[in-house]
């Protein structure tokens, strides 16, 4: 299994997290840094992977109120394709 830590000190804000992110998770150079583009490249992982946020605290600092978006995107995602985990402490309230 590919596993894969994101570091949420260093997602300082929306344009610097999906750059991140990005480049971690090896996305075409077409992604189009949003979360609608986050979730069509995640649906397309085929290989086992698992992600991590980590540094959770600066994350939410960070991009407050946009870290909501971003861990709706991962959990959902994980939750509809087999080959991806996604671990963190956040939870997001209905």
């Amino acid at each position: 299994m590919k596993r894969i830590k994101l570091d949420g000190k260093k997602m300082t804000d929306r344009k610097t997290a999906h750059e991140y992110i990005a480049a971690k998770l090896s996305f075409p150079d077409y992604y189009g840094k949003n979360l609608d583009a986050l979730a069509d490249c995640l649906s397309e992982i085929g290989e086992d992977t698992q992600i991590k946020l980590i540094n959770t605290e600066e994350f939410v600092k960070n991009l407050d109120p946009l870290h909501k978006g971003f861990i709706r995107v991962f959990t959902d995602i994980s939750e509809s394709n087999p080959h991806l985990r996604f671990k963190t402490d956040i939870t997001i309230d209905e």
